[in-house]
Order: C-alpha cells, then structure tokens, then sequence
C-alpha cells in the first residue's frame, strides 16, 4: 500500500496558531464526549489504561469498539469547516486515548499516531465521495423517474386474474397501473358499470391504492359469476383489463364417502399409458419434446405425473415445461442444450403403484460457425469460489470433427449485461482452469468454447450464476446489540487485519488464500512463501513451501475393455463393457458407432454416460454397426477401445409368448383335434413346436398331451372319454427355449361330430395390411359334414361394436380374399364360416383386430432388370428373424413354377427371376415372411403393359444404346457465327463419328469446324457464316463398342430462314458494338416518391476513375461493367420530341444515364430519346410514353399512390367534420375514390362533400349530427390494387370532433362580427402647414363599434380644429389648419363586444420650402 505522506512528515504537530483559536472549542467537546462515553458504559467495568509504546502489542476490546462505533452513531450533523475540524480532531484523539500518555519524545509512537490519523481521514474522504456519487445517482432516477411517469397514457402492469371460489367466500380482484395524471377508473360486470350504492351495503369495496386496485366481492353467490373488467381512462389514453369469477356449489352428500369422486381421491384412477415414449435425438439450440397419452384423466396433475431427468426430478423453468390437457402429458424444451441429454422418466401414481415410462434424449451438437470446428463444452461448473478466484471447470466435446482440440476459449458475463467477453485462454489438456481477477460481491457467469486448428466452437450452456465472496466470512463477524435492538456489526478483519495475501510475483493484493501461477516452465523446481498484509503494513514471509515440479499435461484414462455389443430391439443394440479400474477422475464414457464397412465414426451421446451399460437407439433394421468407447476426464476423452464384432441389428432372441385363442376343429368319440394361434411375439426366431396339456374337468390335475414338440398349429388328442369335457393350455418353443403357459381353453365335450355342416376353417390371417384393403388367407375345415365344401361366407366385425356383418353377399369359393373399400384408421375383425349342401358351418376362430393404415416402413416388392437383363421381383426384409423365410406364391395357388423362375435369397432379401418372361408369367406375385411378429408381406400385379415395357428395357440393356443427354442445340454466337452440338454420355477413346450433311459424309474444313470431345461425349459443328448451301440435314453416327446411336438435325424451310436471320441480325450486332452501344435499352421506374426515372446504360469507360457524383447510377440498380467500347470523347446526348434537353444526366464511368421527370403529366408525353457517339460511330436507343406505355406509367403512379395513403385522421372544422388522408401522389384519371359509412356508399350532397387535392383525399361532413357516428371506410383504387382505410366516428372521436368543431365555428362568428379597421389609413402622411388634412377609414362589426381617436397613444378631443365625422361604415377625421405640434402618431380604436382593433397612421406636417428637404431626408 502506498500512503499519503512519506514517514519523515507523518508526526508533525498541525500549527501552533490553529491550535490555539480552537483549543478552547475542543476542550468543550472533549468534556462533552466524555459525559457521553460515561453515560454509554454506565454499569460496566473501566479497564485500567495502560501507556504502551507503539512496538507493543495493544489488544483493544469489544467494549473499546462499541465506544467508537456509539460516538461515531452519536456525533453531530455540524456543516461548518470548523466544526468538522474540531470533529476530525477529536476522533482521532478519541481512537488514541490508549496510547495518548505514551513518553513524548517516542518517534515511532507520532509515527503510528499520523499513520492512523491519515487513514481515517483517507477513510473519511472515500465516504463522502461515495455518498456524493450516491445522492448524484438517486438524483438522476428521480428525474428519469419524473420524466418517464409524467404525461402517460395508462397501462396495466399486472393484469386481472380470473378465479374460481366456492359459494359463501370473497373474492379479491386487484391489478396494478401506470399512468400519469392519475387517471379515471370505472369497473364493469358483463359490460354492466358496477355502482356500489345499488347493491347491498358491503357487497362490493372498490379501491384504488396509488396504483393497485381492487375490487371485494363478498359472500359470493352464483349470481356472481360473470367476467369482471376494469377500464381505465385519462387524457392520453385508455386501456382495460379483465377476469372472470367463476362460484361453484358444493354437492353435499353427493360429495360424500360413497361419491365416485371421493374413491377415486382415495384410491386414485387406474392409469396407464396408452403411447409408448420413444427415443428422442433433437439438436443443440433447437426445442423438442416429449409427449405420452394415458387411459384415464389423471387427477391433480400438476403434482401426480412426475418428469425426472438420470434419476432428478425436473420441474418447469424459463426453458421447460410441463403440460397436461386431454389425457396427454408432454414435457417441453424450448432450446436443447447437451446437458438436456439422459434418460427421460415419466412417472404417474395408481392403485397398484406407479406407473412410468422412459426413453432416452439425444442431444446432438449444432451446425458449427466454422466448418470443421468442434462441438461445443458442455457441464460448466464455477468450483471454490472466494472473494477473487474461483476454479472453472468443464467436460469436453465427444465430436471434435477430426480435428484434435488444442485449446478452450473462456468467456464470462458479469451481472446481468448479458455482455460475453474473452477472459482466458486454457490449453487442450485440461478442462479445469483458475479465474482471477474478479470483483468481490459480483456476480459472473462462464461458458467455454473448444479451439482447433479448424475454428472455434459455439459456446457451451453458460454456468449458473456466481457471487464473489469469501465463504467463510459470516464465521468471522460480530454483532453487538446497540440502543434498543439496533445491532453494530464488527468483523476480525478490522480488528486483526485485512487478512488478504499478497504473491511476491503480482503488484495487487489477492483478496484470496490462494493464487494460481501460470507460465511457468516444464521441468524447473519451484518453491514458494507469502507476506501477509492489513493495515499497519506488510508482515514477515511465511517458511518456504516444499519443492514443487510441473507434472506436465495431465493424461487422458484409458479406455475401458471387453466392449461387447448384444443385439436389443429391432432399433436398438445394447452395450457393456468393464469400467476404467481407479477412475477418481472419470467423468463418464462416450459411445462411438459407425455401419460396418464405414470408416468414419459417429457420436452416439454427447453427454459422458455414467455406468457401464447402455442401449443404443435410433439404428437401422437389418445393418451391422461397429462400436467403440472412449473414457472422458477433465484431461480430455481417451482413446477408442477396440471396435465391437459386427453385429446385425435384430430383435434379440427371447422365449415366445403364450399361444392363445383354442378351439375345436372336429371331434370323435374318443378323440378330439384342437387348434389355435400362434403366439404373438416369437422371440425373433422360429418357432419350433408347441407343447398340449389337457384337463379332464372332472380330475384335478393336468396331463401333456405330447411329448415331442408339435410343429404345427393343430393337434389331434386321443384316448379321451367320450361324453368327457376338457379343457387345453399350450407352450410354444422357440431356440430359447419353452415360453410361457397359455391360459386355459374353454371346455370341450368329447362328443363325435355328426352334424350336416361343415366344422369351422382353421388359421385365418390377415396379411397385406394397408389403409384400405387386406388380404385374407385361411385353412378349409377338418370336418366337412354331410358333402363338400362348396365355397366360404366371410363377415366382418367393427371395434366396438358386437354385430357380425357380411362382407360378401354369396359365397366364395377359394380359400382367399382380397378386402377393399374399408376405412382408413379403423379396426376390423374377420371371421369364415365354410358351406355346404347343407348349408353354412361354424364359424372360424375371429382374428385379432386388424388397423388399416398404411406404415411408412412397410416393405414392397420391387420390379426391375437386373444388369444382366434379366427381369425380377424383389422383396427385401431388413426386420425379418435370421430363421425366417420368404414364401412366395402366384395368385395365391402356391409357389411359382420352378420352370420359369428362379428364387434367390440374401440376407433378408429375396428375389424372383423371370427365366425366359411371357404371357405365362402374367398374375399376382405374394410373399410373405415367417417368423415375424409383425406383417412383412407384399403382393405385386404383374400386367401385361408393365411387361413388354420391362422386356423393352431388357433389350436396352442386352442391347446397349449410347445415352443421349441432349439432342442437336443451335446456338448463334458473338459474332454471327451457328454452332450445331449435341451431348452423350462419355465415351472411351475408340468412340467414332460419322458426319452426314445431306447423305454425304463431311469432315471439318474452315467454313464449317467440326469438334469430337470423347470424354466429355462433345459433338460440335461450327458454321462460320451461315447461307444457303448450309440448308440440309444434319446426322451424328456414333459408336462405341456395341453401343450404337444416330442423332439427326434437319435445318430446312422457315427453322433454316429464322435461324438465317438471327445470324445475320447477331453479326450486324457485333458490328455496332464495335463503337459505343447500350447495354441497357431506355426503359422507365417510378419511385417511391412518386419520381418517373427514365434509365438507360452504356458500356463504361474503364480508364476513368469513380465518379463521387454518380451515386445516383446505383437508383437505376446499375453496376459497373468490365466492357471497354467507350472512351473519353464518346458524347452521350438525351432528346424530348427530337429535341435536346438538357436536364438528363450520364455517367461515364458506369455508363448510366438518367432522366428524372418530378411530376409526371401529360406535357411529358412523347418520344425519349438517349444517343452515345464517338468517332467509331453511334447507337441511339428509344422510349415511347404515349398511349398504352404512358397509362402504365400513370397506373404505377396511382399504385404507389394507394400505397402511401395514411390513417384516416379526423378534424374538426369551421362548417363541420373532416375526414382526411394524406397521398403522395394522387390523378383523377387514374385513381378512383369512395366513401362509405356503415358499409352503405356515400354520395357527395348537401351534409357531405368528398373530394381530393395532389395529396389529400378528404370527406367533409357539414352539420355532423348523431346519425353521422359510425365507421367511416375510404376505398382507393388504381388498376388492380385496391385499399380500404377505416376509421370510426363515434365515441371519444366523434365528441372530440364536435367539440373542436363547436371552438372554429364560435370562432368563425366572432372573427366574422368583430369591429375591424378593414382599409383607408395609410402608414405614413406629411402635409404643409395651414392645410387642412382629412383622413378617411372605413370599418366593420356587428353590432357598430364604438369609435374612438388617438394621438400618441392619448384620447383626441374634438374641438376647435378636430372634426369627426361617420357616414355608415366610413369614418372620417378632419384637421384644419395643422402645424407642426399635430405632428405625431394617429390611431382609430373601434370596439364592440366580439373584439376590438387599431388602425394607425403616422403624420408629418412640415413648414413652406422645406418639403424637398424633408423628403429627401426620408
């Protein structure tokens, strides 16, 4: 610390003379203080004072402290320069009283006195100055405050807020404005005003409390229910607020123990979720969300359903929330951050527990700023915070982008600027780093940017919110009770120091017991001490530390072993792996994945996952994945861990679920067949067989039926007793073994069959499920009754409802059905029942209920050729089992015959190859896959159109053609010259061409280049001057290898003649731009000020330098151009009617050229015309504006005339009401007005005169009376664009109008009655003396003014010489005889009760022979 004074001037005595005038002054106080430090410790014990020297150690005591901290509490508000003298002194006397009686000659002793003595005045001096700043500061809001407050209209800060009381309660409605004057309030329910004095006394308390007002409504009743507003009102405005009240009854007894609500309050809903939540994988900075249904309302949800986050509850902020409405939960995020990313949990109650679901979040990093820059850091946590320092630390990206980081950029906002600066620059090996320099009792917050050769990150989520301060601060604080409850707070560092520390190696204090040292060099030991430091000076440094050596960059943990990958879902793999042995430092693991075959690997997460399992979602059916791991610590990620085996991604196997839906097929006496249905989830294989059990319904226990699987879904049971009831239960078998137990059957009575009907068909399913049809397949029965089955009755059965209807009207006799015109969304049932002579049998088993919708990944059969040629139909199955088949079969008879197809099988994919395709191959194609638990299965109509044109592109590719890209194009180029060409794919360098021009073979020559680019597949002909002898046919003959292809061109009759002609007009083109030409042709603009812009451009000079003056090329939307026809003498003329004008401008460095026409009117009609000339010749280019091109240009005129029309804004006038709007532009030819009120037309009349000016369209309402209140609407058209302006007469608007319509018109009568001078006085008149002078005036006013003369400012008196006389409006004043004293300054005063008026004249009477004089000198 540096002080004020150096040590040889600190104990000198202030001078004698000071000491002296106010020594007498000082004594008083002294005494006075006295009395009250004895009156302050009255009752508590006088420590003995000691004299000490300043070496020694004086310890001061809490009673010493509360002395101090009193009298300074205590001391006088004295505003003189003496008494605050006399106060310094005192103090400082006062705070040595203990050391005062020390020897007089100690040195040291006046040097520890002045080091005191200067720091309290230093003290002292700070204070003031900051409460100067305060009052200054608190000054200046005051005024912002005042200015911000006064003159405004109102507006609601809080709102009303709607409520829903039960009957017999009150309600409190309270909202709170801002609005300067106060302004007027009125309260309203149902739009009816609220007067307190018409309701019963206490009912309603309206108050308004600087702002907040309130309305009590007390002992509500239903009648009470309603919508409540406020409206508030005051010169500058008026705005309203409302709220509804809803009362409610209570039920009584219906709300009692036995009510429905009361159990379900109780015992709560049964819940359960009607959606599965699935894996999310949103995007950094972007929203997603979460949303999952349930089977019931759930009650109270705001509490009951519960989100929780890896195990956290999570609750709604700024960026998320959760939301219920219609049995449907949701969880919302505004912007994902990668600390978004974990397991999702929804959790609900029921009476059998809660229930919950989960999913996982992905949050994947955001598009970089730069390209290959590196995700952003994520996790910043602010870690032992002080008053100076804290440590920041962080997680590292999973995706660098290939690019390793080499560094972390740390940003922090103070407060709550919301202003990021660079702060500090941290190296790539470590995610921690010190932050200094920090402000105490600030608040901070960080975000962090990863650094790489290739850019830098966003930023990453920024850290909460810190507070400097030293956490152990409350610890060393005192309080001491003062004057009845007041508290004096004392803390250590002010009695035992400062207690910062200061690094030897910085010149500030560290407010901190702890300091990072950067830049220090690897391998060097280094030892350190500190000095601490209060207020008296710095003390002696500590013991030096132990020798300490950089470690260098931390490294990164390696990666964890015995990564295994097990297949999940039919989307998902699931991992595990041996966690990192010793993992203090671990932050977590990323995942890593790439389809097998691929070199590059993508992030699975981007937040390091906890554990040493996960399930990876999101993948794609039937692909093989690779995965690694990778470790994460503050020292960065890790390396890769070994990649995984590739595996498929495939539901994992499982044992099947119960087979289910029994029933009875046929039955003997002694024997019984029983069929069902296969389990619903297989286990992702084949299912092997199944395992009966039967149950004698008289016998207690079940017995197998069989010992070896079943391989089938039917089964014949022997040895059973006839008349016997049974009933049966089955598992089905898979490769995982036995799966679980069905439930049982219903009971069956073993008796034989021997009904006329046939039994029930048997496996009836539905495949090729789509939106609207379905195929339905099934087995014929086992028992056909008294004769043959003769055909099927199919009936369907709607979700919901109980009723079998018929599908078809008759029978049908396959074992198949194709099933139409069903609705999309809905659910259906299908049952067969068999028929024969004897009429129908049982029905079969129904099927599950189907949904008709089509799925987006439902798999097709694809029709094509192979490279070969060969013509096939593929089915590709990424879900199937690996134990799958593919079963295909033609029209549903069975599979195709062999002789003409040939099966191929993949990898979940099959294919049918047509041997040699005909006729016969015509029909349906179906395929169906095995062992899925859900529809893979497809069918295709081959037809014969689709066949010949599937043999057609057979031969295409048995029989290649070279592919033609383009045909023959015609160009013309610059200079006239015709270029033929055409383009084919590319050819190998053996290609040949043949030309034939009219069936002879023609080769390149001068007159006509020909070019052949194989590798481009180029072939191009170049005519130099095209004429008749090139009339002809033109014919490509290419080949290459087998492929073959002829392109021909026939350029004959009016295609050779117009081509003739543009050839010729392009070269005389070239020609003229061989000297100055336009680029751009005359044309015209209008702009937004309605300004017609006639442009043109020419080809600039490029050796003339930008012209500062020529901003106004950039008006025509010109640029500069590169071409160099014009120089320095070029002469760029404009015309009007073959005359020069002189008001056009051009720029030849831009070459534009611009003629601007103000006010465009029908004297501007004509030809324009722009020339550019130099010695190499001229070029002139023209515009026509009469006609229809000068309609277009008044047409665009009064478009952009509609669009600048204002508001209406209404007026009050002298006669009446106007209403009026302002145009920039306005013609009566082209823009049509009209008025409207209340939707009817109006038509100017007596009341009503609508008109316009240039830029006004106005309707004056003379008269205005109530039936003129409405909406007023203005309809202006030009061309096709048409607006309406509006504006409503009636209330506020009409009673302002009228009000200053009533000040104009009184202002009008009384300008109009008021006594005026109207003419006669001249200013100044001179006369010779003795003539006679008359002055004559004439007047006006109703009723007739009262006249009266002045001569200098005093009343005339008409005697002797002075005459007045008045004639009707006439007023004369005659002097006779005038001389030099009736010189002056004369005034006719008229008056009567509208007003009064002066008129003045001055007179000038000169003597004989002095009149030139006179004259002259005026």
């Amino acid at each position: 610390m540096t002080l004020p004074h150096s040590p040889g001037n600190v104990g000198e005595p202030q001078p004698p003379q000071a000491v002296e005038v106010h020594r007498v002054e000082r004594r008083q106080e002294e005494e006075q203080k006295e009395q009250r430090q004895h009156s302050l410790h009255m009752g508590s014990s006088v420590q003995r004072r000691t004299f000490r020297s300043s070496e020694e150690e004086y310890q001061f005591s809490a009673a010493d402290h509360a002395l101090a901290a009193a009298l300074a509490l205590t001391a006088s508000s004295e505003m003189s320069w003496e008494a605050q003298l006399r106060r310094q002194t005192s103090t400082v006397e006062l705070e040595e009283r203990g050391q005062r009686r020390v020897g007089f000659g100690n040195d040291l002793e006046r040097t520890d006195i002045a080091f005191l003595r200067t720091q309290w005045l230093l003290r002292q001096s700070r204070d003031r100055k900051a409460l100067r700043r305060r009052t200054e500061e608190k000054v200046r809001e005051a005024k912002e405050l005042r200015e911000l407050c006064s003159g405004r209209g109102p507006w609601f800060w809080i709102p009303l807020r709607s409520h829903a009381v039960w009957e017999r309660t009150t309600v409190l409605l309270t909202c709170t404005i801002q609005a300067s004057p106060a302004p007027q309030v009125t309260w309203y329910k149902n739009d009816m005003q609220i007067d307190p004095r018409l309701f019963p006394p206490g009912k309603y308390r309206i108050t308004n409390n600087y702002g907040l007002l309130t309305l009590e409504i007390r002992r509500c009743t239903m009648e009470d229910t309603g919508t409540y507003t406020v409206k508030v009102k005051n010169a500058y405005g008026q705005a309203s607020s409302f709220a509804k009240v809803l009362v409610r009854t209570y039920l009584g007894k219906d709300a009692g123990f036995d009510s429905e609500i009361f159990k379900r309050l109780m015992f709560g809903p049964n819940v359960d979720f009607t959606s599965v939540l699935r894996p999310v994988f949103a995007r950094e900075k972007e929203p997603f969300s979460l949303t999952c249904s349930f089977s019931e309302d759930v009650l109270d949800a705001e509490q009951n359903i519960q989100w929780f986050r890896d195990g956290k509850r999570m609750r709604s902020s700024g960026r998320r929330q959760t939301l219920y409405a219609d049995r449907q939960a949701s969880l919302q995020v505004s912007c994902a951050y990668k600390e978004d990313e974990g397991l999702y949990t929804i959790q609900v109650p029921s009476p059998l527990g809660p229930r919950e679901q989960s999913t996982y979040v992905f949050v994947r990093d955001a598009a970089a700023e730069n390209m290959g820059a590196p995700g952003s850091p994520l996790n910043v946590l602010c870690l032992d915070v002080n008053r100076d320092c804290l440590i920041l630390t962080w997680t590292p990206p999973s995706d660098t982008r290939g690019s390793p980081i080499t560094g972390y950029s740390i940003e922090q906002c103070q407060g709550e600027s919301g202003q990021w600066v660079p702060c500090h620059e941290a190296p790539g090996g470590t995610c921690r780093c010190p932050i200094q320099g920090l402000v105490k009792g600030q608040s901070y917050r960080f975000r962090v940017r990863a650094v790489s050769k290739a850019g830098s990150s966003l930023p990453s989520k920024a850290s909460e919110s810190v507070v400097m301060g030293d956490p152990n601060e409350a610890q060393r604080k005192t309080e001491i009770p003062f004057d009845l409850g007041n508290k004096i707070v004392i803390s250590t560092d002010d009695l035992e120091g400062s207690g910062t520390w200061e690094a030897i190696s910085t010149e500030t204090p560290v407010k901190s017991p702890r300091f990072a040292l950067l830049d220090l060099e690897k391998g060097k030991s280094y030892v350190f001490r500190v000095r601490a430091m209060n207020q008296y000076g710095v003390s002696d440094p500590s013991e030096p530390s132990e020798p300490i050596a950089l470690r260098g960059k931390p490294a990164t943990l390696p990666p964890p072993a015995q990564v295994q990958a097990l297949r999940d879902t039919q989307t998902s793999v699931s991992l595990t792996w041996d966690p990192v042995k010793e993992s203090s430092e671990l932050l977590g693991y990323y995942i890593y994945s790439r389809e097998a075959g691929s070199s590059e690997w993508q992030t699975v997460n981007n937040k390091p996952i906890q554990g040493d399992k996960f399930t990876v979602p999101g993948l794609k059916t039937g692909k093989e994945y690779e995965f690694c791991v990778r470790s994460v610590s503050e020292a960065g990620v890790g390396e890769s861990s070994a990649a995984t085996e590739p595996i498929r991604v495939k539901q994992a196997l499982a044992t099947p679920s119960a087979p289910y839906d029994f029933i009875l097929l046929n039955c003997g006496k002694n024997d019984m067949v029983i069929g069902w249905k296969p389990p619903k989830r297989r286990g992702g294989c084949k299912i092997l067989g199944y395992f009966l059990d039967q149950h004698d319904s008289e016998e207690l226990d079940w017995h197998p039926v069989n010992q070896q699987p079943v391989p089938t879904q039917v089964c014949q049971v022997s040895n059973l007793r006839e008349g016997h009831f049974y009933e049966f239960r089955a598992r089905a078998a898979n490769l995982a073994g036995v799966g679980e137990l069905s439930a049982p059957s219903s009971l069956f009575e073993c008796k034989e069959w021997t009904m006329p009907q046939p039994g029930p068909p048997y496996d009836v399913r539905a495949f090729e499920v789509r939106a609207t049809s379905l195929m339905l397949q099934w087995e014929p029965p086992l028992y056909t009754g008294a004769g043959p089955v003769t055909g099927y009755l199919i009936s369907f059965q709607e979700e919901g409802s109980e009723q079998w209807k018929p599908l078809t009207p008759d029978s049908i006799s396959g074992t198949h059905l194709r099933i139409s015109d069903l609705q999309p969304g809905k659910r259906y049932a299908f049952q067969v029942q068999a028929v024969n002579s004897a009429g129908p049998g049982q029905p079969s088993m129904p099927t599950d209920p189907v949904l008709l919708e089509d799925r987006p990944d439902a798999p097709e059969i694809k029709v094509g050729v192979d490279e070969e040629g060969f013509i096939y139909l593929a089915f590709e199955a990424p879900g199937a089992p690996d134990s799958s088949e593919f079963q295909w079969s033609k029209d549903y008879k069975g599979p195709p015959d062999p002789q003409r197809v040939k099966i191929e099988e993949e990898a979940n994919k099959s294919k049918v190859i047509l041997r040699d395709p005909g006729l016969e191959d015509l029909g349906t194609y179906s395929v169906v896959v095995t062992d899925a638990d859900e529809d893979l299965s497809a069918s295709h109509t081959l037809t014969e159109a689709e066949l010949d044109k599937l043999k057609k592109l057979s031969h295409e590719i048995r029989n290649p053609v070279i592919k033609l890209i383009s045909g023959w194009n015609i160009d013309i180029l610059e200079r006239g010259e015709v270029r033929l060409w055409l383009e084919v794919e590319k050819l190998s360098p053996a290609a040949e061409l043949h030309l034939i021009f009219n069936e002879k073979e023609i080769f390149s020559s001068p007159d006509r280049k020909i070019n052949f680019e194989r590798e481009k597949g180029l072939v191009e002909v170049i005519i130099q001057n095209l004429c008749e002898e090139d009339k002809g046919s033109y014919t490509a003959q290419l080949q290459d290898g087998k492929a073959k292809n002829q392109i021909t061109l026939a350029l004959v009759d009016d295609d050779f003649d117009k081509l003739l002609r543009k050839a010729d007009a392009k070269k005389r083109d070239w020609k003229r731009k061989q000297g100055p030409y336009f680029e751009e042709f005359l044309q015209w603009k209008v702009t937004e000020d309605c300004q017609v812009l006639l442009t043109c451009k020419a080809s600039p000079c490029p050796c003339l330098q930008p012209c500062p003056e020529a901003h106004w090329a950039s008006i025509c939307g010109l640029s500069p151009s590169l071409v160099t026809n014009t120089k320095n003498e070029t002469r760029f003329q404009w015309f009007f009617q073959n005359k020069e004008t002189p008001d056009g401008q051009y720029d030849p460095q831009t070459g534009a050229g611009l003629l601007c026409i103000e006010e465009l009117s029908k004297e501007d009609m004509g030809i324009y015309r722009a020339s550019v000339s130099d010695d190499r010749g001229q070029d002139d280019t023209i515009l026509d504006l009469t006609g229809e091109a000068l309609d277009a240009v008044f047409t665009e005129l009064g478009r952009i005339g509609v669009l600048s029309a204002t508001p209406l804004e209404v007026q009050g006038t002298e006669e009446g009401i106007r209403i009026l709007s302002k145009v920039k532009y306005y013609n009566v030819e082209y823009m049509k007005t009209t008025w409207f009120h209340k939707e009817k037309r109006l038509e100017s009349g007596d009341r009503a005169r609508a008109g316009t000016t240039l830029d006004e369209i106005w309707l004056h309402i003379l008269d205005p009376k109530d039936s003129d209140k409405g909406r007023y609407t203005l309809e202006i058209a030009a061309g096709k664009e048409v607006r309406q302006l509006s504006t409503d007469l009636s209330g506020q608007a009409f009673d302002d109008a009228m009000a200053e319509h009533q000040r104009l018109k009184a202002l009008a009568i009384i300008e109009k009655n008021r006594a005026k001078v109207v003419r006669g006085l001249p200013d100044v008149a001179t006369i010779m003396e003795d003539k006679t002078l008359c002055l004559t005036c004439v007047i006006s006013g109703d009723p007739a003014p009262e006249i009266s003369w002045l001569k200098n400012d005093q009343p005339v008196t008409f005697l002797d010489r002075y005459h007045m006389e008045v004639r009707g409006s006439e007023v004369t004043i005659t002097i006779e005889r005038v001389n030099s004293e009736d010189s002056g300054r004369y005034g006719v005063f008229v008056k009567n009760k509208y007003g009064s008026e002066t008129g003045q004249v001055t007179i000038s009477v000169f003597k004989h022979g002095e009149e030139l004089k006179v004259l002259e000198k005026k």
